[in-house]
């Protein structure tokens, strides 16, 4: 019986096996060819220059390379400016290589990266990189001749490199993203104004109202008050160059503009629409942009208030002051912002509202 139990076993397990293998081609071997072709080699990272924030001094890097041939990879090499950094020749997938190597500490600098890799029949291949490790600020957006996004202690420029003129005692805070200004009772910042003289103006900017004081100048770059010379807290020549500034609205900020145009002055006043509740304690973006056909104010992206206008004279706007009406725009009381700025950028081109619409997506 037993027997009997092991033959129809045995003539089962010979039918699972026939039918299993019914209508599959046995395994044939093929010759691989002749190898005919050399290596291919990809540097699929980096790219080009790599830029780092500008308060470091080295990165690391992940250099990422992709080899094939047509037969075998037998190996590649890898140098970082004539230094080995990286050798290869076992392989999982030996027609197509991936592989990722980490470099630490790479200082700023000029590099040449490349990578040579050797097939099975002893065809060679080399790829070269040359890139920079910098950490110079790039415009980020067409026309931009300003971007200060107040990290790492610097009041800065990065664009030109410039460091701000400190008035008082500003100070750091989280801001929108990373570090953000902080103003004081009597703190500003002033630069240059003669670089940003242009027939149409843009800045765009984060704030978180301080309601404390319940005016104050944001942006402003106008002439001396020669009439006043002798009262330097009577300054407000409004002929020339613009103001940008906010006050108490019933217990709102509301922000206006007013520009000079050579001879008289326009004001960019939205009611309403141009207010601000400071008690909420959010960043609210902002921008003003002026053309010679229009000047235009937005709130978070949407258009508070838009003025036609015939054009910005800038004679004598020789200094722009950064959340502070003074030196030159101050009879009024619109003094040092006690609130916070982050990421200010000036562009010497109208922005549309699209496009600021798609900076402050960005930096959301």
């Amino acid at each position: 019986m037993k027997a009997l139990k092991y033959i129809f076993t045995a003539a089962v397990a010979g039918l699972f096996a026939v039918a299993c293998n019914e209508g599959i081609d046995s395994i044939t071997p093929v010759a691989p060819g002749e190898d005919t072709e050399a290596p291919v080699v990809k540097i699929n990272y980096p790219t080009g220059d790599i830029t780092i924030p500008f308060t470091d001094e080295q990165t690391d890097i992940d250099f990422k390379f992709e080899v094939t041939d047509d037969i075998e990879v037998q190996q590649f090499t890898v140098t970082l400016n004539e230094q080995v950094i990286g050798e290869y020749s076992d392989f999982k997938d030996y027609r197509r290589v991936l592989e990722t190597l980490s470099q630490t500490a790479v200082a700023i600098g000029d590099y040449s990266l490349v990578v040579t890799a050797t097939d099975l029949s002893g065809k060679t291949t080399t790829e070269t990189l040359d890139f920079l490790v910098t950490n110079k600020y790039i415009a980020r957006y067409a026309d931009e001749i300003l971007y200060m996004p107040f990290e790492g202690g610097f009041y800065m420029n990065l664009l030109t490199e410039t460091e701000a003129t400190v008035v008082g005692t500003p100070a750091f805070a989280e801001g929108k993203i990373g570090q953000a200004y902080v103003g004081d009772s009597a703190a500003y910042l002033t630069l240059p104004g003669e670089e940003f003289h242009s027939n149409e103006f843009t800045a765009v900017f984060w704030m978180k109202v301080n309601a404390t004081p319940d005016r104050a100048g944001i942006l402003t770059m106008g002439p001396e008050d020669t009439a006043n010379a002798g009262y330097p807290d009577k300054q407000n020549n409004r002929k020339s160059g613009f103001r940008f500034f906010r006050e108490d609205a019933a217990g709102k900020q509301r922000f206006k503009l007013n520009v000079g145009n050579g001879e008289a002055d326009l004001w960019v006043d939205g009611a309403s629409a141009a207010d601000v509740d400071p008690t909420t304690g959010e960043w609210v973006h902002l921008a003003f942009s002026i053309s010679d056909t229009e000047c235009a104010i937005y709130i978070n992206g949407e258009v508070a208030k838009q003025v036609a206008f015939t054009g910005i004279d800038w004679t004598g706007c020789d200094v722009l002051s950064i959340m502070s009406g003074a030196p030159r725009f101050n009879e009024w009381g619109h003094n040092s912002d006690e609130s916070a700025m982050d990421e200010l950028r000036l562009f010497n081109k109208a922005l549309s509202q699209a496009q600021i619409q798609n900076i402050m997506g960005n930096e959301k």
